[in-house]
């Protein structure tokens, strides 16, 4: 089925994530910094936006970019750990742990491309774990049983040491995923791919809206953002999905948690800055507003 809707922004994901081996994608960055400069529209700390996460514990929002790991909770934004291009990036189980891979900054003595890397410190600091110098990881993420990522063949591992190779039949731009689930959303130009086995076999899911990002806040709640800002709600990992509101703007990066009351947070990382909504989709605002 062809794409229904011409997208710069999804085909440029999927170019440079899924459609090509992407290991010469993204040039390292020119120069190392404590703190990138602002974008001239938006003060966000770059304009190559590779991930968006946000802590349900402590409502820290983080942004992983072309120079690096960004607390964007306040603006201005803050510099964590070192210039790395985090082309992909996903948090783990325990508080403060995270996976990324991508390309080492300038001056680096790490390999290039990165393989898998693991932060246990809130990504001040990165330990290697795998194929270093063979896998630049576009899209990224973890479930109950391991990690699910794809360097173009889509692979799994228990540990982020070990690796089995999928063959899955398509090509992801985006994969989603939850530490306590094994419920895995691969978004395609073909619609929503959905596996229930940590990644191992998958389902097209022709009744769903084509998604372009997607996130779980909780392990049986799913969010996802079409191509042309459209939102969309699922109460059951992935497999119904219910029209919320939409996003202004060419979406970037997306995350989501659910508060100690229940209520659905989304955040959307997008060319004119950090917005947020607060009833779970159906309207957004600048998450630096007053």
């Amino acid at each position: 089925m062809p794409f229904p809707i011409p997208n710069r922004s999804f085909t440029a994901a999927l170019t440079a994530g899924a459609l090509i081996l992407a290991l010469a994608a993204c040039t390292p960055p020119n120069a190392p910094s404590t703190q990138a400069p602002p974008t001239a529209t938006s003060g966000l700390p770059g304009t190559h936006i590779h991930g968006l996460t946000i802590s349900g514990d402590t409502s820290q929002v983080l942004m992983a970019t072309h120079d690096g790991l960004f607390d964007v909770t306040k603006e201005p934004a803050t510099k964590i750990g070192a210039t790395n291009d985090l082309m992909g990036f996903t948090p783990g189980k325990d508080q403060g742990s995270f996976y990324a891979s991508g390309h080492p900054g300038p001056g680096s003595d790490l390999p290039e491309p990165l393989g898998l890397m693991k932060s246990s410190d809130g990504g001040k600091t990165w330990e290697p774990l795998s194929r270093q110098g063979e896998s630049d990881f576009h899209a990224l993420t973890t479930t109950r049983s391991g990690i699910v990522a794809y360097d173009a063949e889509l692979r799994t591992s228990p540990d982020g040491k070990t690796w089995k190779t999928v063959a899955a039949g398509f090509a992801p731009a985006a994969l989603a995923g939850h530490p306590d689930s094994d419920t895995v959303l691969a978004t395609t130009q073909q619609g929503v791919q959905r596996s229930t086995d940590g990644g191992n076999t998958w389902t097209l899911q022709k009744q769903a809206p084509v998604i372009q990002f997607a996130t779980f806040p909780r392990p049986t709640e799913a969010v996802g953002v079409e191509p042309d800002g459209t939102v969309h709600y699922s109460a059951d990992a992935g497999a119904t999905w219910a029209r919320k509101g939409r996003i202004d703007g060419q979406v970037q990066a997306i995350a989501a948690a659910t508060g100690t009351d229940g209520n659905l947070s989304v955040w959307a990382a997008t060319a004119e800055g950090v917005l947020v909504s607060t009833d779970g989709g159906a309207t957004f605002r600048s998450a630096n507003a007053s």
